[in-house]
């Protein structure tokens, strides 16, 4: 159990654990993606956010610095599409969806899911489609080869956002019971198509 005053976990005695520090900046990022996902920018609160966490909100602060870091970070493909396109191009397609489905099982968060709920953020949203389409789409395109590359990016991301709406959002019960490998096997190669045709 944490404690959300110190940020730590109780271990069995009652006594405070210590918290892995990796552990718990994982956590706070989980926490603001999950509220950027299903709240306006400006209606997220520190507090909110650490409560979700399991911190405390000086814990948030001492690892982000303020709400507006914290959110700005969240904001950022960066890292997801980092992760995401980090295998060869031939195998590329398989990986994706594999990462995808894989984010979403064991950590609960879609890699590249959280720019459909750009319109909740107004003015914010404009900031979190730019950053997706030069993160992840505009980086997909950099990698291909051959004509028509930036539209077989757009493609190929378009499809991942499909499954993961299905998977992630709808929570489509067929889909949710297959095992991630069979679903590899089915929808990569239609990702894979676009990335080497």
């Amino acid at each position: 159990m944490t404690t959300p005053a110190t940020g730590q976990r109780q271990a069995d005695g009652g006594a405070p654990a210590r918290r892995d520090a990796e552990e718990t900046r994982r956590a706070i990022l989980r926490a603001a993606r999950h509220l950027l996902a299903r709240q306006p920018h400006a209606d997220i609160t520190l507090k909110a956010i650490a409560a979700r966490a399991g911190v405390s909100p000086p814990l948030v602060l001492k690892y982000f610095g303020n709400k507006d870091a914290l959110l700005a970070r969240v904001m950022s493909f960066e890292e997801d599409a980092a992760a995401l396109l980090d295998a060869p191009l031939e195998s590329l397609g398989r990986h994706m969806v594999e990462h995808l489905l894989r984010s979403q099982l064991e950590q609960g968060a879609d890699p590249i899911l959280r720019i459909v709920f750009a319109p909740l953020h107004r003015e914010d949203g404009e900031i979190l489609r730019a950053n997706f389409r030069t993160q992840v789409a505009e980086r997909l395109t950099a990698r291909l080869e051959g004509p028509d590359a930036g539209l077989r990016a757009e493609l190929a991301v378009a499809m991942l956002l499909g499954l993961g709406v299905m998977f992630g959002i709808a929570r489509g019960p067929r889909l949710r019971a297959e095992p991630v490998p069979r679903l590899v096997d089915r929808y990569a190669p239609g990702v894979q198509a676009h990335l080497t045709p």
